[in-house]
């Protein structure tokens, strides 16, 4: 038997994990435990410390409800989700419009929506425009695609952050014309904090961080034989724009609202025009949705217990 000490464990560990069965599982399961380990003996974790950490991710997910997904929230603020979302994108077998986060207020069933229709309720705020065409990489359109689409409102709240999360606003669902063509009016959103009443919160201000995301809306955009596109339109002039708590930015998503634009469907308001290009898909295109409906997490969570 193998004398167990800060040596030594990993090894003992990984051997005893050595027979699962699936591969890919085994795998990610030795990579998991041994960076742990490293993590562990370079910072030197003191009992203390060790609990203190089980003691936040414990409170992490409790603070996860049908409407609250603080566990995305916390990969998102320690760069994670952007990475992950950096290595589905390079498995990419073109690449087309850039991609962004899905987030922790993405949620399923929105409103099937006409083109030129609005996503917000009455009151809501002050009109804009979004509009453009859904093309491949060679330019060309493809037909009825759909677009999916979801923001804060005009003072920086999405509607699951609100009294009454269960009424959905400022989401919509859209298919594109047989030209490609999309429009739509919505209103301009607000930069905002993120949730900092959690445990997330706690991390942040204790990192002496600002917590703010700068003003976007949300795109899901897909077609058959397409891969699908997940990305975000950021707002130029925004003050946050270069310090994303969430590290979702990208300079080829920022954007700004245009004044009597002729071209617009809805000339008299201010818009945004945006062309979104879908690659192909692979074979076996993995989902590159990094976030989920916080209630789809949580029911999956149940079943498997």
């Amino acid at each position: 038997m193998t004398a167990i000490d800060e040596r030594t464990i990993t090894d003992v560990a990984l051997e005893q994990m050595s027979a699962t069965p699936n591969p890919r599982l085994r795998e990610i399961m030795d990579c998991l435990v041994r960076h742990l380990h490293a993590f562990a003996r370079e910072a030197d974790l003191t009992p203390e410390e060790w609990l203190e950490g089980i003691k936040f991710l414990t409170a992490v997910g409790q603070a996860c409800t049908p409407y609250r997904q603080e566990f995305i929230l916390l990969s998102d603020t320690l760069g994670l989700s952007s990475l992950i979302n950096t290595l589905h994108d390079r498995r990419s077998v073109e690449v087309g419009t850039k991609t962004s986060l899905l987030g922790p207020f993405y949620r399923q069933g929105a409103p099937q929506k006409k083109l030129g229709e609005s996503i917000a309720s009455p009151g809501d705020g002050a009109e804009i425009c979004i509009y453009g065409r859904i093309v491949n990489l060679a330019g060309k359109p493809i037909p009825n695609a759909s677009i999916e689409i979801w923001q804060s409102d005009d003072h920086g709240f999405y509607d699951l952050q609100k009294h009454d999360p269960s009424q959905m606003d400022l989401r919509g669902w859209f298919h594109a014309d047989a030209e490609g063509r999309y429009s739509l009016r919505t209103v301009r959103p607000l930069g905002y904090l993120i949730p900092l009443d959690g445990p997330v919160g706690d991390m942040i201000r204790a990192q002496r961080r600002h917590g703010f995301r700068p003003a976007h809306i949300h795109f899901l955009v897909g077609a058959p034989g397409c891969r699908e596109l997940v990305t975000a339109l950021y707002l130029r002039n925004d003050d946050h724009i270069n310090s994303d708590t969430v590290f979702g930015v990208t300079d080829s998503l920022i954007t700004e609202t245009k004044v009597n634009d002729p071209s617009s469907p809805f000339p008299s308001l201010p818009s945004i025009r945006f062309d979104f290009q879908l690659g192909a898909a692979t074979a076996r295109e993995e989902s590159g949705r990094v976030g989920a409906d916080p209630s789809q997490i949580v029911k999956t969570a149940r079943v498997s217990h």
